[in-house]
């Protein structure tokens, strides 16, 4: 059936201040790698817009009312200290979260095997009623909502492997038992929350703690011993990947060492997950990754992984 590739160019439409590690750039790196001639058969299609319904399941619409009241008709604006929303960025927000509900419907319909949406703002630092982290709304949270509630998903694992903990995607399933989050990140690092003993009131949050200098070694074992063992006895009916690629050992804004084949493995594993409990049913999300060229190879060695399926 193939891998679907979402990619909109509204997401270049969403500015950073000059100097920002979050920045249109990103898109483009992944974009022009897709070039080559080895994803000539990746389906790709342009990310529609989100609903707001589809953002209500999770975020309650007074946030949803504040962002879009923020949003400037000229310059930035200010959201938090490292957070800021331009004239185009309530548009490539949109399309983030309407990317997400059409990579789940392709993948919950059959239509493909596995998709990936190439998107920006990234999501797993906004938590219910926060903008964080550069992140407005939680991507992999509206996604896996909406795998339940349109297609009666009864447990989603959502699995992040960002640098940073995905704190808000920890804070909107703190409480709900049919969701497993897990992440690998570095701590201590921003956002300062992921310590394992963090583990939800159903016990369905999973975190593996890395420490600043660990490589494919260290990540692989976290993954081995503390996250893969889980989602096997937790059986999920999608898999959604919280795709972050700023745990490469290029990347300026984290202390990892990971290299391009450390995420290729991470993603066979998770799809032999997705094709033991689920029918191979797996939607991957951007998240961070601000070094170009570890972004774009690391996307690229994630994307041809999926494409095996």
């Amino acid at each position: 059936m193939g891998t679907l590739y979402l990619h909109h160019s509204a997401y270049l439409d969403h500015l950073t201040p000059v100097g920002h590690p979050e920045r249109p750039d990103r898109i483009r790196a992944i974009d022009r790698i897709l070039e080559h001639e080895r994803f000539q058969t990746l389906q790709r299609d342009m990310a529609p817009m989100g609903r707001i319904a589809d953002i209500a399941r999770v975020h309650p619409s007074s946030y949803i009312d504040m962002l879009h009241n923020a949003a400037p008709t000229d310059g930035l604006v200010r959201i938090d200290a490292d957070t800021t929303m331009s004239p185009g960025s309530w548009e490539a927000a949109m399309r983030g979260v309407g990317s997400a509900c059409r990579a789940v419907d392709e993948v919950m319909e059959g239509k493909v095997s596995n998709a990936f949406c190439a998107s920006r703002p990234p999501g797993h630092h906004a938590e219910t009623a926060r903008a964080m982290g550069f992140c407005f709304f939680n991507n992999a949270a509206v996604a896996a909502r909406h795998a339940q509630e349109t297609y009666g998903a009864e447990r989603v694992a959502i699995i992040d492997f960002d640098v940073h903990h995905g704190n808000g995607t920890q804070d909107i399933f703190w409480n709900d038992p049919s969701v497993m989050y897990c992440s690998t990140h570095q701590m201590p690092l921003y956002p300062g929350s992921g310590a394992a003993s963090e583990r939800g009131e159903a016990d369905t949050i999973v975190n593996a703690p890395l420490s600043a200098g660990d490589g494919g070694e260290e990540f692989r074992e976290a993954m081995e011993v503390a996250i893969l063992p889980r989602l096997e006895t937790f059986q999920p009916d999608l898999v959604i990947i919280s795709a972050g690629f700023d745990a490469h050992q290029r990347d300026p804004l984290g202390g990892l060492n990971l290299v391009e084949a450390d995420f290729a493995w991470a993603t066979l594993r998770l799809m032999d997950i997705a094709d033991r409990h689920c029918g191979g049913k797996v939607v991957s999300l951007l998240e961070g990754g601000y070094d170009l060229e570890g972004l774009a190879r690391s996307a690229a060695a994630h994307i041809m992984t999926l494409m095996k399926a």
